[in-house]
Order: structure tokens, then C-alpha cells, then sequence
């Protein structure tokens, strides 16, 4: 999959979690979430489930979307203030 394809696809996977997350990333920060979340979903699916991100597919799609809505989740955790009691 050439680099601009990777975008497109970043891009879109990054969004998709950004609406089920309800966070608003922006673009880069969609492209940027959409492809680290493609090769955490990728890593996640070819350990779990024998299935990795194999070009422009929807189960690509699919792994890359819950890849990228588990790091969201990561990034939330990191970025919330401690409450004090």
C-alpha cells in the first residue's frame, strides 16, 4: 500500500474513532491516530485472531478503527488531571 493510501486510510479509520469516541482530533491528528491505530489493531488482530491489516479492506478497516479507538482510549487516560480527594 503506497504512502498516499496510508494517509487516506489513516485518515478515515481516524475519524471513524474520533466519532465513536467523541473526541475531535483534527486532521493530521485523525491521519495520525488512524495509522498508529492501524498497526496497534494490525499487531492486535494477526496476535488475537491470526488476521492483520492487509491493504485497503473493511476488515482492515474494521482492525485499524479499534486499533485507533484503543489508543484513543490510552491517549485519555494519559491526559486526564488526578482528582485530588
Amino acid at each position: 500500500m503506497n504512502i498516499l493510501l496510508w494517509i487516506i486510510f489513516g485518515a478515515l479509520a481516524g475519524w471513524i474513532a474520533s466519532v465513536i469516541m467523541g473526541s475531535r482530533q483534527g486532521l493530521l491528528g485523525d491521519i495520525l491516530i488512524g495509522i498508529v491505530g492501524a498497526l496497534l489493531g494490525g499487531w492486535l488482530g494477526s496476535l488475537l485472531l491470526g488476521v492483520g491489516i492487509t491493504g485497503f479492506n473493511l476488515v482492515s478497516l474494521l482492525l485499524a478503527v479499534v486499533g485507533a479507538v484503543i489508543l484513543i482510549a490510552i491517549l485519555r487516560a494519559f491526559r486526564r488531571p488526578a482528582t485530588m480527594p
